[in-house]
């Protein structure tokens, strides 16, 4: 049987996902599929109100397996369903019900950087870098994926010198909310996620989906759709509550989704 390449561990609301395909946890159609499954589970699951996505060992993704595409020829309609798997195992990171923090604790390259940049909140260790190695490795992509993280110059520079940005330009750039030793990592994203686990999960999948549409609209019909999720939280229960718990002086106590 073949060994899984992504593990889930859930615990206080709290789904722990880890890339594990040594050695450096590269790409593949079962990594891929795997991912869809795990991030659509963890969107019915009610056990789980928060994600925290890492890598195993010393790297996050570095991206396409390249050992395994030098010389590959598609057959017809392989390269297109092989295309299809790996935007929509981004998508599925993206469009889960329930907030993703990133955990980079090491190099996130080419469809690892799509990987983190399809996650709600990021913290990386010192040793984590994001980057774009694909021009020399005959490769292209990512860059639209780099643009909801770098402003325009840095995403070219990534994209067509093959840069790499280490964890502490990133906190210095504003991309992650923390850059902390590797030992620390972990317990930084599960204090993340623990703290989004303790809020409405009715409301932050509104908030996650509102921020989802929002990103490619205008100011007006940005703020419109807000206000339409805003009327939709209201008829929640969870709505109610959070305003009587502030009135009260009490903690709120959420339904779940």
């Amino acid at each position: 049987m073949t060994e899984p390449q992504v593990r889930c561990v859930v615990a206080d609301y709290v789904a722990t996902v880890t890339l594990d395909r040594p050695p450096v946890n590269a790409l593949s159609p079962q990594m891929q599929a795997e991912i869809i499954e795990t991030f659509d589970r963890l969107s019915d699951r009610a056990d789980v109100r928060a994600v925290v996505l890492t890598g195993a060992g010393r790297v996050f993704c570095a991206g396409a397996d390249i050992k395994a595409r030098a010389g590959r020829s598609f057959g017809e309609g392989e390269r297109w369903s092989h295309n299809r798997s790996i935007r929509e195992a981004f998508h599925a990171i993206a469009e889960c019900r329930k907030p993703v923090v990133a955990a980079i604790n090491g190099p996130a390259l080419g469809g690892g950087l799509c990987f983190v940049a399809s996650c709600d909140i990021l913290v990386a260790a010192e040793g984590g870098s994001i980057g774009l190695p694909e021009i020399d490795v005959g490769l292209l992509g990512g860059g639209r994926h780099a643009m909801r993280l770098f402003g325009h110059s840095l995403t070219r520079r990534m994209m067509m010198l093959g840069y790499r940005v280490s964890g502490a330009e990133l906190y210095r750039l504003g991309v992650v909310e923390a850059c902390v030793p590797g030992a620390e990592l972990m317990t930084v994203a599960d204090d993340f996620a623990r703290d989004l686990a303790s809020k409405s999960p009715a409301a932050l999948h509104l908030a996650k989906r509102g921020l989802n549409a929002i990103e490619e609209m205008s100011l007006r019909d940005g703020y419109r759709f807000e206000q339409d999720m805003t009327a939709e939280l209201g008829n929640h229960p969870d709505s109610r509550e959070a305003m009587a718990a502030f009135a009260e002086r009490r903690p709120p106590r959420f339904m779940g989704s």
